[in-house]
């Protein structure tokens, strides 16, 4: 059943055109409604497209096609098309986990072109950018043999590479500055990837991926990317002495296989989306990875956003306390305290509180629903950290006890692939778990693709290079947290998990697995709970650093996770970005800059009629050398107001505005 929930929509207009038919004409164009974007579509023995921007040409000649077998039968390419539809849609989304505005606006001219093979391929333009995907009306068994997506660019371009080793991956990558001629056949990126045109950016990315494998792209000849995906899983097996790594010993001929039934009458495969921008800042509000996703399957009226306090990166590092710190009873009631102190919706029990091979097997120091019920005492709710093979042997049974227990969630680990049958996986995690009212946080996960629609209980993942990795490397750094926000974010939330209170400069930043500390400033750290998105989202230091850290908490744990609007005052990729946001009457700043020492004045225009007080937190004057050193004020402000400020090198400043 599919929920039509009363915030979901509201249809503006819809007007569509069909011509059935053999077609003689082989060239088709549609534009943005904004005419800005031109697409031109030519069919003679393959479909051939290209797109100008401004009359500018961004790419030419660029190819999609699908290769199939239907039974054993190879489908024949198609060589007609035999019937056109055009649309055009403009209506408002109003999703129920809003993460950068509470409207989202969906307006777009659409061509769906059928081919004589039980084919049919579907393009939509936007002002933001445009995205195609394949339709089959094929029923019984379908394999994908192979899909052919090869993006044609016009120049050497640079390209910002998240580059992988292999399709067993994290996808936690950092995004190379490579130039397009130069990227080989051998090396492929996970999505999402941006190309930079200099007068236009691209973010090439892919959602409404379901029962079919992720796309990555691969280098290739004429300043190119072409698609390459992971076949079809046949045998795979955990490595020797490993409880979470798997080895795939067998994969398939074929990508993805399918058994279409005559009710479901074909079905469609995912959107490869082009998400397009002039300015930088545009790339920060782009919301077309929701737009083309699945239509809601759920009622949600029951999924909460919020904070969380989380155990796994600060080592448990209590301190003051009179009873041994560690993975135990004890210790979490500290956790939730603290979290009741400050107004935190959630903790998580990550690692260490059950045995590996079974998610029921509880270690003798925890007692899970001792910790629950103090958790629903105090207001805090707890979400419970699992293996995902563990968890995939025992789902229903598992999450069965988990509800019958009152946990809030679950935080799925170590999935590390997106073949088909990963891919069903997530999807099988979500339709369980939100029968039972539970959230979903995927670690070790692919980049979002339009999960979190239908099932908004997917409430953030990971997919992410984030702050855990200082637990042991130095490249965390801020030009690193300036490139997320404008190529992974767009793909959907991210779990980066941030709010380190030990902060140091570049200079002397050290690696300490079990003492770690962030390599930006401590206003930077805090500026990122404006800036980075992600409903459920992470407090990653111990709750002693926090409490010690009463100021910078006490701000962080106000700050919303999900957001009524979303405005842009200045942003550069790497560079700085400048990002207002509201919730209700209440507006907040971020600002995060790179390892230079800025300077910025911002314009509070967007403020309505009236006198604001602000609360602000700036890098303090020593802070290029003591980077948690920070300046708390507060001052009355209205829209005629500007606000000087300077960021130290990886620096911030972060505010909040109330009526």
């Amino acid at each position: 059943m599919k929920y039509f929930y009363s915030k979901l929509t509201m249809l503006v207009t819809m007007t569509s055109l069909l011509f059935v038919g053999l077609v003689s004409a082989d060239t088709y164009t549609v534009n943005s409604p904004n005419g800005k974007l031109a697409l031109e579509l030519t069919f003679t023995e393959s479909l051939k497209y290209s797109l100008r921007v401004e009359n500018e040409s961004v790419f030419k000649n660029s190819t999609a096609a699908l290769h199939m077998k239907n039974g054993e039968h190879d489908i024949p390419a198609a060589k007609h098309i035999v019937a056109i539809k055009r649309n055009s849609v403009n209506r408002t989304l109003l999703p129920h986990v809003q993460q950068k505005s509470e409207k989202i606006v969906e307006h777009y001219n659409e061509i769906i072109l059928t081919y004589d093979n039980k084919q049919s391929v579907s393009f939509r333009v936007f002002d933001e950018g445009m995205a195609y995907r394949f339709s089959t009306q094929l029923l019984g068994k379908v394999e994908v043999t192979s899909e052919d997506a090869q993006f044609n660019f016009l120049g050497n371009n640079k390209v910002l590479f998240p580059e992988e080793k292999s399709f067993i991956s994290h996808n936690e990558r950092l995004y190379l500055p490579l130039q397009l001629e130069k990227i080989k056949p051998a090396q492929f990126a996970s999505l999402p990837l941006l190309i930079d045109t200099d007068k236009t950016k691209i973010v090439i990315t892919e959602t409404g991926l379901r029962d079919y494998p992720g796309m990555w792209l691969r280098g290739n000849s004429d300043n190119s990317l072409r698609a390459t995906f992971p076949n079809y899983v046949l045998k795979s097996e955990l490595k020797k002495d490993s409880d979470r790594n798997e080895r795939i010993t067998e994969r398939a001929s074929y990508i993805s296989k399918h058994l279409i039934t005559q009710e479901q009458g074909g079905r469609d495969f995912p959107w490869r989306v082009f998400a397009i921008s002039q300015q930088d800042a545009q790339l920060l509000t782009n919301q077309l990875s929701y737009i083309l996703a699945d239509e809601l399957a759920i009622d949600p009226t029951w999924i909460k956003p919020g904070q969380v306090a989380w155990d796994w990166w600060n080592a448990n590092n209590i301190y003051g306390v009179d009873f041994d710190a560690g993975i135990n009873t004890q210790t979490y009631k500290y956790y939730i305290d603290f979290a009741a102190k400050y107004g935190i919706e959630y903790i998580v029990l990550d690692e260490g509180w059950h045995h590996l091979d079974n998610v029921l097997n509880i270690v003798p120091e925890i007692n899970v629903q001792e910790i629950i019920a103090y958790g629903k005492s105090k207001n805090v709710d707890v979400i419970l950290w699992v293996i995902w093979k563990t968890l995939d042997e025992q789902l229903e049974h598992a999450l069965d006890e988990f509800q019958k227990w009152g946990a809030a969630g679950i935080k799925v680990d170590f999935m590390q692939r997106d073949d088909q049958a990963m891919v069903n996986y997530y999807w099988q995690v979500a339709e369980q778990a939100a029968k039972r009212h539970l959230l979903v946080d995927f670690h070790g996960s692919y980049k979002p693709a339009g999960l979190r629609r239908a099932y908004p209980n997917v409430i953030t993942r990971e997919g992410v290079r984030g702050l855990e990795h200082n637990k042991w490397a130095d490249y965390i750094t801020a030009e690193h947290n300036l490139t997320l926000p404008f190529i992974r974010q767009l793909a959907g939330p991210m779990d980066y998990t941030p709010g380190a209170m030990v902060n140091a400069q570049p200079e002397n930043f050290k690696i300490i697995f079990n003492r770690p500390m962030s390599k930006t400033t401590r206003v930077h750290q805090m500026a990122m709970y404006v800036v980075f998105e992600s409903p459920l989202q992470m407090l990653a230091d111990s709750p002693s650093n926090y409490l010690k850290e009463h100021d910078s908490t006490a701000f962080i744990s106000k700050v919303p996770t999900v957001w009524d609007d979303t405005i842009i005052l200045s942003a550069k990729i790497s560079d700085h970005i400048i990002m207002a946001r509201r919730s209700a009457d209440d507006w907040f700043i971020g600002v995060m800059g790179n390892s230079e020492k800025r300077e910025f004045s911002i314009d509070l225009s967007f403020l309505g009629t009236g006198d604001y007080k602000m609360e602000s937190f700036a890098d303090g004057v020593n802070a290029d050398k003591y980077a948690s050193d920070y300046k708390k004020q507060i001052k009355w402000v209205d829209a005629k107001s500007k606000i000087n400020i300077t960021l130290a090198p990886s620096g911030g400043w972060v505010a909040k505005i109330s009526k």
